[in-house]
C-alpha cells in the first residue's frame, strides 16, 4: 500500500465533502487546509515522515504488513522489501527482554487500539527502539480490515530509562546487586523456599584493611579495588547465586537449595583466599583480606530480616576472631560475646594468680636438624575451665586491653627460662603490636634480659608487619634501639597482606618468618606459591637476613621448602609445643637434634569447653559436662561406669546432633569418638557439618522456627528407664 493509499483510507479520515451544502461554513485558515489538494497533503506527509517527527504504518486483517514508513525501516536497519508481507509479530519483539509489557499478538489478535508498546526489530535486538501505536480499522459493512497506526523513535530515550531502572536495582560501581535488590531477592526466595522446604544461605563479607587503601591511595584507587574484590567474587562462586554490594566494602551473597556446612565453609575459605591475593591498582599495589558470616534458612532464621542479622552476628564473630575467617551462626553466639569478656576480665587474675603458662615449639634449621631457638606460646590454667592451650589463647587475647601486659609477662618469663638453656639456642617471643609501640618497650626488654640473666643475642622478637602502621619516627626508634641493645630482630608474617621492600629497607631485621597461610598454601597448590616462596628466600638472602617457614606437617613441604632454601623449619612434623621442663629434659645432653618423622602430624586439637550438654542412650537422655572438644571425639564427665563401646548420641546444641561411641572410661570420665567427624567454624571452633531440618520438625507437628541454642534433644521419657547412674564425684581426667 502506498501513501496515499493510506491517505484515502479511513485510518486517518479520508476527506468528505468539504464543499457540501449541508457543511458548516469554517474559518478561512481552515478553509485554506482543507483545501489543499491530496497530492500536496501527500507531500507535507513525505516529508513529515523524512523528518523523523512522524512515521506510519498499516497491516491487513491478518496482521501482515501493507505500509512502512522507510524511514523506520532505514532506522531498524532491514530492507523495505523483505518487510511488507511479513506477519508483524515476526518483524518486532519486546524492546523488554523480560516481555513485562503489553503483548503485541495479542493486541492483533483481540483487534484492539494499543499505544506506547516499546518494540524492536525482531532480526537487530540490539537495534533501534520504536513506540507504537494503533488502531483497528474497519470497512463501510464493519468488518476489520487491518490497522493504521503511528511510529516514534525512543531509543535515546528508552535507553535513559532503562539506565535508571538498572542503577535502581545494581550497583553503579561494581555492577552487583544493590541493597534493595539484595534484599528483595532474599525476601522473595525465602517466602517461595518456605512453601517449597528448600534451604538457603547467606553470607556476609567485610573487607578487612579497606579503609587504609583508601586512606593511602585515595578513594579512586579505592573505588578500582572494589571492582576487582567483585571480579574476584562472582569467579569464586561456581555455583548459582545472588551477589550484591550493599555499600562501603560490605558485601553479601545468597545461595540456595545448600545447608551443608563443610561445602559452604570451602566456599567461604576460597573466597577469602583470592580476595587476600595482592592487587594491582594504577596507584600502587595492595593486599587487603576478608572476613565472613553465614547463616542458613530456615535452620538460623526463617524470614530475611532474621537470616540477614543472624549473618551479621557470624561475620561480627569472625571479624572479632582476628579477621580472616569465616563463621557460621549460632545462638550462642551472644553468650559468647558475654563469655569472651568474661574470660578476658580474668586475664587481669591470670596474671596477678600466675595461672599463665610457657609451651616452647622447637625450630629446626635445615639440613642439620638441630634445635636452634624455640618459639614461646602463652597458655592459660584457668581455675574453671581447665588448660587454655595456645590457639584458644590467642584468640581470646587478641584486642584485649590485656594484650600488652601479656606480652611483657612472656618476654620476662622466657628469658628467665631461655636462661637455663644452652647458650647456642635462642628463644622467639611474639611482641604484640601496642607493647612494641610503648614508650618504654626498648626499656622493659633491657631490664628483663638483666633479670633473667639472657644474653641479649638469644632473645629474638617477632615484630608483625602491622607495627609500621604507627607512627614512623617512633617505629624507626625503636627498631634502632633494639638493633644497638643486641637482640634479634624478626619480621613476622612475612607476605600476610601488609608486606613492602620499603620496610625491610628501614629496619635492621635479622630474619623473615614466611606467612604460615602461605606455607600452608604452598603445601595445596605447589607451583606458584612455591614460588613466592623462593622469591622470599631469594629477597631474603640479597639482604643478609635468613628465613623461617612453619606450620610444616607433610615430608613433601618439608622438602619443597629445603628445597626452596629456607633456612629454618617449623611445624608438627617435628614436635608440637612442649612444656619448660621437657625442653630441659630434651636439652641435658647439650645439643637436640630432631628427625622429621611423617606420621607425625598435628593431632586434633581439643577445645577446653566445660559446658553442659545432652546425651542419649537406649531413649533415655543424660546431662553431662563437656570437658574438651575436638573434630574426632570429646570428653565427658558425669556419668558413673559406662563400658567401652557404648553409643550415645550427642546433642551440642542447636539440633547439633553427632552420633559416638565410648572408646575410653574411667569412672565418670568417657572419651568419645566421632562416626563423623565435626567440621572447623572458620574461627577456631567446631560445628557438625549438617543439623536436623526444621521442616522435619514441622512434619512432626512443630511450628516452624529456627533451631533453638541450647539443647535440642526434648525427648518424653515416659516410661524409659535409665541404664546410667549420676558419678557423685569426678574422675582423674583422660589427657
Amino acid at each position: 500500500m502506498s501513501l496515499k493509499g493510506l491517505l484515502s483510507s479511513r485510518s486517518v479520515g479520508a476527506s468528505r465533502n468539504a464543499t457540501s451544502a449541508a457543511a458548516p461554513r469554517m474559518a478561512p485558515s481552515v478553509a485554506a487546509a482543507s483545501a489543499m489538494s491530496d497530492g500536496e497533503r501527500l507531500a507535507m506527509l513525505d516529508q513529515l515522515e523524512q523528518s523523523g517527527l512522524g512515521w506510519f504504518w498499516a497491516s491487513d486483517a491478518s496482521g501482515n504488513l501493507t505500509y512502512l514508513s522507510g524511514a523506520i525501516a532505514a532506522r531498524l536497519d532491514v530492507p523495505l522489501a523483505d518487510l511488507i508481507g511479513q506477519p508483524l509479530t515476526t518483524i518486532f519483539a519486546a524492546a523488554d527482554r523480560e516481555e513485562r509489557g503489553k503483548s503485541l499478538a495479542l493486541m492483533l489478535g483481540a483487534h484492539k487500539a494499543f499505544s506506547g508498546m516499546a518494540l524492536r526489530a525482531a532480526r537487530r535486538p540490539e537495534g533501534t527502539v520504536l513506540r507504537l501505536s494503533g488502531q483497528p480499522m474497519s470497512d463501510a459493512q464493519g468488518n476489520f480490515i487491518g490497522f493504521r497506526g503511528t511510529g516514534t523513535d525512543i531509543t535515546e530515550e528508552y535507553h535513559r530509562e532503562e539506565e535508571t531502572a538498572r542503577l535502581a536495582r545494581y550497583d553503579s560501581l561494581t555492577g552487583l546487586s544493590n541493597r534493595h535488590r539484595m534484599s528483595h531477592h532474599i525476601e522473595t526466595t525465602l517466602t517461595a523456599f518456605k512453601a517449597a522446604r528448600r534451604n538457603c544461605a547467606v553470607m556476609m563479607l567485610d573487607l578487612d584493611r579497606f579503609k587504609h587503601v583508601n586512606d593511602t591511595l585515595g578513594h579512586a584507587a579505592g573505588d578500582e579495588l572494589l571492582k576487582q574484590v567483585a571480579a574476584r567474587l562472582t569467579r569464586a562462586i561456581d555455583r548459582e547465586a545472588e551477589i550484591g554490594r550493599l555499600g562501603g566494602d560490605e558485601f553479601q551473597v545468597m545461595l540456595p537449595d545448600i545447608d551443608d556446612r563443610g561445602v559452604l565453609g570451602d566456599l567461604a575459605m576460597k573466597i577469602i583466599t583470592m580476595l587476600r591475593q595482592p592487587y594491582s591498582l594504577e596507584d600502587g599495589r595492595c593486599v587487603i583480606g576478608a572476613s565472613v558470616g553465614i547463616a542458613i534458612a530456615p535452620h538460623d532464621g526463617v524470614n530475611r530480616e532474621d537470616i540477614v542479622r543472624a549473618a551479621d552476628l557470624a561475620l561480627y564473630a569472625a571479624k572479632n576472631g582476628g579477621r580472616g575467617q569465616y563463621r557460621f551462626f549460632s545462638g550462642e553466639l551472644e553468650n559468647e560475646t558475654i563469655f569472651r569478656r568474661r574470660l578476658e576480665q580474668d586475664l587481669g587474675t591470670a596474671l596477678r594468680e600466675e595461672q599463665l603458662f610457657l609451651r616452647y615449639e622447637p625450630i629446626v634449621e635445615a639440613g642439620a636438624g638441630t634445635v636452634s631457638s624455640l618459639e614461646a606460646h602463652v597458655c592459660w590454667n584457668h581455675a574453671t575451665r581447665g588448660i587454655i592451650d595456645e590457639e584458644e589463647f590467642a584468640q581470646i587475647i587478641e584486642g584485649s586491653a590485656m594484650l600488652a601486659d601479656v606480652g611483657r609477662w612472656a618476654i620476662a618469663a622466657t628469658c628467665e627460662q631461655a636462661s637455663e638453656w644452652p647458650e647456642t639456642v635462642r628463644v622467639a617471643v611474639n611482641v604484640p603490636v601496642p607493647l612494641f609501640l610503648a614508650d618504654d618497650f626498648v626499656e622493659f626488654v633491657a631490664g628483663a634480659l638483666g633479670k633473667g640473666g639472657l644474653t641479649p643475642y638469644r632473645l629474638e622478637l617477632e615484630i608483625s608487619e602491622a607495627v609500621f602502621f604507627g607512627d614512623a619516627s617512633t617505629v624507626d626508634r625503636t627498631l634502632a634501639q633494639l638493633f644497638k641493645l643486641g637482640v634479634r630482630l624478626t619480621l613476622d608474617e612475612f607476605g600476610s597482606g601488609y608486606s613492602s621492600l620499603a620496610y625491610l629497607r628501614r629496619a635492621p631485621f635479622d630474619a623473615i618468618k614466611i606467612d604460615q597461610k602461605l606455607v600452608a598454601e604452598a603445601e595445596r597448590h605447589d607451583s606458584r606459591e612455591l614460588g613466592l616462596v623462593r622469591a622470599i628466600v631469594a629477597l631474603a638472602g640479597a639482604l643478609q637476613m635468613d628465613t623461617t617457614a612453619n606450620g610444616i606437617e607433610s615430608a613433601s613441604l618439608l622438602a619443597s621448602l629445603t628445597e626452596c632454601g629456607v633456612c629454618y623449619l617449623e611445624g608438627p612434623i617435628f614436635c608440637e609445643p612442649i612444656d619448660a621442663a621437657m625442653v630441659l629434659s630434651e636439652m641435658a645432653g647439650g645439643t637436640w637434634k630432631i628427625d622429621p618423622a611423617a606420621q607425625r602430624t598435628r593431632r586434633a586439637r581439643r577445645r577446653t569447653v566445660f559446658r553442659k550438654i545432652q546425651v542419649i542412650h537406649d531413649d533415655y537422655s543424660y546431662e553431662v559436662t563437656l570437658r574438651n572438644l575436638s573434630r574426632t571425639g570429646a570428653l565427658i564427665e558425669g556419668l558413673a561406669d559406662v563400658p567401652k563401646g557404648t553409643q550415645f548420641v550427642v546433642d551440642l546444641g542447636g539440633g547439633q546432633l553427632s552420633v559416638a561411641t565410648v572408646i575410653r572410661s574411667n569412672g565418670a570420665v568417657q572419651g568419645l569418638e566421632f562416626e563423623q567427624s565435626l567440621i572447623e567454624d572458620g574461627a577456631g571452633g567446631l560445628c557438625t557439618r549438617n543439623r536436623v531440618s526444621p521442616y522435619a520438625l514441622a512434619e512432626a507437628g512443630t511450628p516452624l522456627a529456627p533451631l533453638a541454642s541450647g539443647k535440642f534433644l526434648g525427648l518424653d521419657q515416659g516410661g524409659a528407664i535409665p541404664k546410667f547412674g549420676y558419678a557423685t564425684t569426678a574422675a582423674s581426667d583422660l589427657g
